[in-house]
């Protein structure tokens, strides 16, 4: 199964209004295991760099001043992607950019039934805690040290790795395992019976001393239960 992680940078939050796509990147996964295919591309956004997301990816307008255009390396996202489903974080925001952008130079949208979001999954895992990327990454214990902003590969991968945390990725192989060994000790079972000796019962009466000495801790007993008329 090929599945695709991808994040996205932009100059704000909503496309309608004006804002672009920057950068995409986007980690290839093969039954959820990360395949080494990775696409990563920056984009001109034809506008400013507001301050607000400079400070949030670090991608100024000068740096962009030489990306193309969206429109020049399309055919080469879509080639990636193929038909495969899309994983995101918060995934309606990403893919609202990404046909926002695939629109814009004659492209048909991606399907929004390719989409397949972590935030859902994590809501759903864990209700009432957050579901940020970075408190995700500490809940389970994924390094993102060399995180100091945000980035589309970089987020894509630490995603990847959640994704596989979140879908229990990591234990599908431990299972399969476990499942065949307990086949295979059925089939033993089945093939070798265990034969166990045949013991007689053993007897165990109490001695004349133990039962003077209860006879004599019952006399202690004040208003015992079963002298009680019911």
């Amino acid at each position: 199964m090929r599945e695709v992680i991808f994040d996205t940078e932009t100059t704000g939050f909503d496309p309608a209004s004006g804002d672009r796509l920057v950068e995409i990147g986007c980690i290839e996964l093969i039954n959820r295991v990360p395949s080494g295919r990775t696409f990563h591309a920056y984009y001109h956004p034809e506008r400013d760099m507001p301050a607000a997301a400079f400070a949030v990816h670090g991608l100024s307008a000068d740096f962009l001043r030489d990306k193309p255009l969206f429109a020049k390396g399309a055919a080469e996202l879509l080639e990636f992607i193929e038909d495969s489903p899309l994983v995101a974080h918060n995934a309606r925001f990403d893919f609202g950019f990404l046909n926002h952008e695939l629109k814009l130079c004659g492209y048909p949208d991606i399907s929004m039934d390719r989409m397949i979001d972590t935030v859902a999954i994590a809501r759903t895992l864990h209700p009432g805690a957050k579901h940020s990327l970075d408190a995700l990454c500490t809940r389970y214990g994924i390094d993102r040290s060399h995180r100091v902003k945000h980035g589309a590969l970089l987020d894509a991968e630490l995603l990847a790795q959640l994704y596989i945390e979140l879908t229990g990725g990591r234990q599908i192989g431990l299972g399969l395992a476990q499942e065949e060994a307990k086949e295979i000790v059925r089939v033993e079972l089945m093939e070798t019976p265990l034969v166990r000796p045949v013991r007689p019962a053993r007897a165990f009466p109490a001695s004349a001393q133990e039962l003077e000495r209860h006879a004599a801790f019952v006399a202690t007993l004040k208003e015992p239960l079963w002298l009680q008329e019911a």
